[in-house]
């Protein structure tokens, strides 16, 4: 069986697979806790792992010596490519490109084959652009719900408020609702700027991923919800390099 593992600035997302698909799949945070506790009476069933992060190396290599402890399989970490199966990224270095960004768009083109835009609403939001001839076309790196929240806490602490879930965009009358509904605001911008963007490229569909998708869809964004996207591209390259 293979692992395959999406690890982010604060989530490690991981989905254990054999030949007929998915065996087991969740999500948890990578602080405080033992992410791969439920795969320990799966461990002697796997064969490789695959690992796409955007961590820092201090925090890659803590990954991997979870890993380690889990299972002797031999480790992978797959970065950004310049090229992979006929999709073509845009960056002319490639290392500075993070690997979740590219997993994405190489399950998004695998999956239609045409133009599509995907964005990532994670701890940052990204958003990438892809041609129909599997170019891509560019992107945007933004600072998603949390980092914002946390900048806000750090730099604007004397005002003091408290950040609830609540999604509404409507001007506040309260510091605490000037805050979090201005979070809401900012992210309508980013949603209007985006849909247009799709309309002005002549891309076909919109892709969603991230632990922030269902604020995005609340706030109005037109996409098909992939939760799995990053690992889906992991998945893809796997069959790839089997495939020879």
């Amino acid at each position: 069986m293979i692992l395959l593992v999406d690890s982010g600035n604060t989530r490690v997302k991981w989905r254990l697979a054999d030949s007929s698909g998915c065996v087991l799949e969740q999500a948890t945070l990578l602080e405080g806790t033992d992410p791969f506790h439920p795969l320990r009476p799966h461990a002697p069933s796997i064969d490789r792992i695959l690992v796409s992060t955007v961590g820092s190396e201090q925090s890659r290599m803590q990954l991997e010596a979870a890993l380690r402890t889990l299972s002797p399989a031999p480790i992978r970490f797959c970065w950004a490519e310049a090229a992979r199966d006929d999709l073509y990224n845009s960056y002319q270095d490639v290392t500075k490109m993070g690997a979740d960004r590219w997993h994405a768009m190489v399950a998004g083109w695998r999956d239609h084959r045409q133009s599509f835009a995907v964005v990532d609403a994670g701890s940052a939001v990204t958003v990438d652009y892809v041609s129909g001839e599997g170019q891509h076309l560019g992107g945007y790196i933004l600072p998603g719900l949390q980092m914002m929240r946390r900048s806000l806490r750090l730099d604007a602490a004397r005002i003091g408020f408290e950040f609830d879930e609540q999604i509404d965009a409507s001007p506040g009358q309260s510091t605490g609702e000037c805050a979090n509904h201005g979070l809401a605001w900012l992210t309508e911008g980013v949603i209007t700027r985006l849909q247009a963007d799709v309309i002005q490229l002549g891309l076909s569909r919109t892709l969603l991923t991230g632990g922030d998708a269902d604020r995005f869809l609340s706030l109005g964004l037109k996409a098909e919800h992939c939760p799995g996207l990053v690992l889906n591209g992991l998945a893809h390259i796997d069959q790839m390099e089997r495939q020879g």
